[in-house]
């Protein structure tokens, strides 16, 4: 089962995170998230223990308690779905001419 941590401390490490839900049961994976460009810890995690009811006692028994200034959410992980940003969109037929900042042509672009 995979578990979704948050409120976590900054300086917790993946380590530390299997520690404190190794307690629990077995985990196969435990691992903070860090920011790409900061190389810091964005403050949750996510956790996979393989026996589930093993999984539900340390969400139980983890959630609203603290570890740092924050309490930690800890709750089942929900499934990604699909695999975009989500964003985006389709705008198709743009009619008329105007202003554009790449110049009248707007299929080019120049940077």
């Amino acid at each position: 089962m995979n578990i979704f941590v948050a409120g976590l401390p900054y300086d917790l490490d993946d380590a530390e995170l299997e520690e404190i839900f190794e307690k629990f049961g077995k985990v196969n994976s435990a691992k903070v998230a860090m920011d790409r460009e900061t190389g810091k810890s964005r403050g949750f995690g996510f956790v996979e223990m393989p026996v589930e009811a093993e999984a539900k006692d340390a969400i139980e028994s983890l959630n609203n308690i603290s570890l740092g200034k924050k309490p930690l959410i800890v709750k089942a992980a929900e499934d990604r779905q699909g695999g975009g940003s989500g964003g985006g969109g389709y705008r198709g037929g743009q009619k008329g001419g105007g202003y554009n900042k790449y110049g009248n042509d707007r299929n080019r672009r120049r940077f």
